[in-house]
């Protein structure tokens, strides 16, 4: 289902921004892969197996949520909120235009993405990665600090920069994350469409439309040396090699001299899971929820 403007409808279609934020905020669910792609990305030589028994070591089952409460949630209902009003309307603007609907779903996830990591997404980023990574300061006795009291301590320390650090990286990965997700989320439905010889304004059923957003947010992944580079320029961790002034160049080189090709790809097979659970979320049923919303 193109995302195409009712006969007559005039200006932006401001529903989407509630439309975002409220199918974002489903996204969340997924917040135990999302712990365990970070765990795995912050400690490159750790298998799948030690990451899950690391995370579960934290408290649990509670282990797998940190960095929900209050960040993760903050951050998706302000960040699907921009990525699907901005998303929509680049997409609307470019059909429109005659452009074909994969590249319209490619620029107007690119544009959403960029959007919604320097608007909402930096610092929320920035802490559910610091709350993910820190040391675990309760196995020596000391009292962790709370999740604020660590955010104050960074903002203290080192200001606006320091609670957006690595903002660029995550513009970077959200420009490719979602232009991926839709540009081939709507290709792969286009696809469909010719196999099951649909025309181009037919619907597609349900389970198609899942399968494309399957598709889309799987082969997304591709880009996750970005997001490996993300989550190190965010740690908690210290150490000499890594240097202060971490750059997405420097921060890139480091991973690679330590930890070779396959450092940059830690954490991808989790990420696949939450990749396919994002997109299904903000592009198959965001569509049937805005085609709702637009018939009431």
């Amino acid at each position: 289902m193109a995302i195409t403007k009712e006969p007559g409808q005039k200006g932006v279609n401001w529903s989407n921004i509630a439309v975002g934020g409220i199918m974002n905020m489903v996204t969340t669910l997924g917040q135990p892969l999302e712990v365990l792609k970070t765990q795995m990305a912050a400690n490159r030589k750790q298998t799948m197996f030690q990451a899950v028994q690391t995370v579960w070591s934290r408290g649990g089952v509670a282990g797998f949520y940190q960095g929900l409460i209050p960040w993760a949630w903050i951050e998706a209902s302000t960040k699907g909120a921009v990525l699907l009003f901005t998303a929509s309307e680049i997409e609307v603007a470019t059909t429109g235009l005659g452009v074909n609907p994969a590249v319209a779903g490619l620029l107007g996830g690119m544009g959403g993405g960029i959007v919604q990591a320097y608007a909402t997404m930096g610092f929320c980023t920035c802490m559910k990665t610091a709350e993910i990574t820190r040391h675990k300061q309760a196995a020596t006795g000391i009292k962790p600090p709370s999740t604020w009291a660590v955010f104050a301590d960074i903002y203290r320390r080192e200001g606006i920069a320091g609670i957006n650090k690595g903002v660029n990286a995550v513009a970077v990965r959200q420009c490719t994350n979602w232009g991926s997700r839709m540009g081939f989320a709507r290709l792969a439905e286009d696809t469909i469409r010719k196999l099951r010889g649909k025309g181009e304004n037919e619907k597609l059923t349900a389970p198609e439309k899942i399968l494309s957003s399957s598709i889309g947010g799987a082969l997304a992944t591709w880009n996750q040396p970005i997001e490996v580079v993300r989550v190190e320029m965010q740690s908690m961790a210290k150490s000499a090699e890594r240097g202060e002034k971490k750059t997405i160049m420097n921060t890139l080189s480091y991973i690679y001299k330590e930890n070779g090709i396959k450092g940059l790809y830690r954490g991808v097979t989790p990420r696949i899971g939450l990749g396919i659970w994002q997109t299904i979320c903000m592009v198959s049923l965001a569509d049937y929820v805005k085609a709702w919303v637009k018939g009431q």
